[in-house]
């Protein structure tokens, strides 16, 4: 970088500075301090060294760069506006504001730019493993020896707090494993948080921490453009390793009395915005930007659109001289046909474990969609995921499908997560259902950024015997059904194992979480396969219709259907219902609804081994539920089952006292 080009950068990082003042001052409210340390950083991605086209945010072959200290959001917001994003002035002086494309923390599809919903600390680094992932996946499948199209790098900012979460550890431990050497880390070092320094809750040497993760690792003062220049050109150069560049940096540098201490962590530091304005040459006025400083950066975007275009070029030869892959890159991207043909899946007449009966389907699933990939914390043998022809993701294999996370439960959902964004395979995971409690942040962050992923959850209820309470599920169902916008299946047999995934990957708008048994379960063979299929879609329907006028309702799910079947069958004026999902069924219209569940039949029973609490609003007042509502203990199925009164027996003497 030249010191003239060095000079007029910093400029540059003056103007960010004074933007993040602004907006901070206008909400009174959010971070001041990191954006105000990372502004020379900011000058250096955007101005020197990213890959990125304004006017087309999710170009392919962009880099893609991760806030995972998302209360840094201003940093991020004017970086975007001065790159040339289609982010307003109006949008920067509605920070933090209702209905605003500035949000307190970044949100995927709200802001032009915005890779990821960051937020809680640490999960930006394991999205941005995620994309990392996906970019080698999408390499190994589809660049040529000479193409390079798919080569960009992922870069992820963070501080402290994001590398004191555990879940830093375990995914650049794996990411170190991987060997993804297309994922950079930019670790803004400025020795403070929230409650004081850090040197209150860390003593850790950082180096030798991610030297053993397997990084190659540098420190540089993060306020040196060439210095931060340099250092990413090294660490792109990488062929083998993940990156890690300390940048040690100054929390809210420039303003006095809050610089290097806990109190740049909050809006304070707004109260000398005006006298930072003036130290930095900006001018008193709020929220402008020079006019030398807008032709410096129309110049710059000049030169991200001739490497864009370069590259749209390029990726036209390719298609032309690989027609193939490029019509199965399209299919990925606009998203593969799940739809399976009646007969597709084998039928079986045996009992059969819905886990078991899911490993069967999703064999099939895999073989006919490419964009199919799948994970386990560990568990592959036990969640029957493991997809047998596709090949396992390495080092030495980045086309394989199968992904072996090991038990690291969050940082599996977050890189999920992160595949997910990238927009090109569809992720799922495995674990136990009473360990979704690790998965559950990311779940949340699935839902509330609408990604499209599966979660195989099996050994579902405390019939799983044997283990004891820490491995029985009691809570784990209700507590994702709380979840807004998480679909949550609980099938009774292989028939409706299928609909499950079938509704699970025709789902655009949201993550599915599928609960499997662990003990095998009767098929249901005197209801029509149709039936199941297309009833799990719906969320609910009539298992067994009334022969006499209506008096009583019984619905189940899971292993409990067969029960409420069994049960049913003695009592002509008694329908029963199969509800795998409550989420779908409360999608329906009013009539649809009513169809099911007619409000003039009031009394009604629910059977699931969990916590009854879901349940109360389709039995209300007047009806019963029959559930779990205490830890298990160690004992065979059958023991546990007696005991909690999970039995025909007593759900007949329930319908009789109604």
């Amino acid at each position: 970088m030249e010191i003239s080009e060095q000079s007029s950068w910093q400029l540059v990082a003056h103007s960010a500075r004074g933007l993040v003042m602004d907006m901070v001052a206008t909400a009174k409210s959010g971070h001041l301090g990191t954006p105000l340390g990372l502004a020379e950083l900011g000058a250096a991605l955007w101005g020197k060294l990213l890959h990125y086209h304004p006017r087309e945010p999710r170009w392919m072959g962009r880099d893609r760069l991760v806030l995972s200290a998302g209360h840094a959001s201003a940093w991020l917001y004017a970086w975007l506006h001065l790159a040339g994003y289609e982010l307003s002035i109006d949008e920067l002086r509605s920070f933090r504001q209702k209905g605003s494309r500035t949000p307190g923390h970044p949100e995927f599809g709200r802001t032009p730019g915005v890779e990821c919903s960051t937020g809680p600390l640490g999960q930006g680094i394991g999205n941005a493993v995620g994309m990392a992932v996906s970019a080698k996946m999408l390499a190994a499948r589809f660049d040529t020896a000479s193409s390079g199209l798919f080569d960009y790098r992922v870069i992820c900012v963070c501080g402290d707090g994001c590398l004191q979460e555990g879940l830093s550890s375990e995914a650049c431990s794996l990411a170190g494993l991987w060997h993804l050497n297309n994922f950079i880390l930019l670790y803004d070092a400025n020795q403070v948080t929230l409650d004081g320094p850090l040197a209150l809750s860390q003593n850790e040497d950082v180096v030798r921490r991610f030297e053993a993760y397997g990084f190659d690792v540098q420190e540089i003062d993060g306020h040196d453009l060439t210095a931060i220049v340099r250092a990413y050109a090294q660490a792109a150069r990488s062929a083998e390793r993940p990156q890690l560049i300390i940048a040690h940096t100054v929390i809210g540098r420039g303003i006095v009395a809050i610089e290097g201490s806990s109190k740049a962590h909050g809006e304070s530091g707004a109260l000398y915005a005006r006298e930072l304005r003036e130290k930095l040459g900006l001018g008193p006025e709020p929220f402008s930007v020079a006019p030398e400083i807008r032709e410096f950066l129309r110049q710059q975007q000049g030169q991200q659109l001739t490497y864009y275009r370069d590259w749209q070029e390029r990726f036209g030869d390719w298609k032309r001289k690989f027609p193939g892959k490029a019509e199965e890159l399209r299919s990925l991207s606009a998203g593969e046909d799940f739809d399976l043909a009646e007969g597709a899946i084998p039928a079986t007449t045996s009992p059969e474990a819905t886990r078991s009966s899911s490993g069967r389907i999703l064999q099939v699933l895999a073989e006919r969609n490419s964009s199919l990939v799948t994970g386990s914390a560990d568990l592959f043998s036990s969640c029957r995921n493991y997809l047998a022809s596709a090949g396992d993701f390495s080092s030495s294999d980045f086309g394989g499908r199968n992904l072996f996370f090991g038990v690291r439960e969050q940082a599996m959902g977050s890189i999920l997560n992160g595949i997910a964004y990238d927009g090109f395979f569809r992720p799922s995971g495995s674990t136990f259902l009473v360990f979704s409690d690790y998965l559950r942040p990311v779940i949340r962050l699935a839902a509330l950024a609408h990604l499209a992923i599966v979660y195989v959850l099996t050994h579902d209820s405390v019939l799983v015997g044997a283990d004891g309470p820490t491995h029985q599920p009691v809570e784990q169902l209700a507590a994702l059904r709380c979840i807004p916008n998480l679909d949550v299946i609980r099938p009774a047999d292989a028939e409706e194992v299928l609909g499950a995934w079938q509704a699970a990957l025709e789902r655009r708008e949201g993550p599915t979480a599928l609960v499997l048994s662990r003990q095998e379960l009767p098929p249901l063979e005197g209801l029509p396969a149709a039936l199941r299929r297309q009833g799990v879609k719906r969320g609910a329907y009539i298992a067994r219709e009334e022969t006499l006028p209506l008096r009583k309702i019984l619905l189940a799910t899971g292993s409990e259907l067969a029960q409420a079947l069994e049960v049913g069958a003695k009592y002509p004026d008694t329908r029963v219902v199969s509800m795998p999902c409550m989420e779908r069924f409360e999608r329906l219209s009013p009539e649809e609804k009513e169809a099911v569940l007619p409000a003039s039949c009031r009394r009604r029973v629910a059977m699931e081994a969990g916590s009854a609490q879901p349940w109360y609003r389709y039995v209300g007042a007047e009806g019963r539920v029959l559930s779990v509502e205490d830890f298990g203990f160690s004992a065979p199925a059958e023991e546990l089952r007696e005991h909690f009164g999970l039995t025909t027996l007593r759900l007949e003497a329930i319908l009789q006292e109604l």
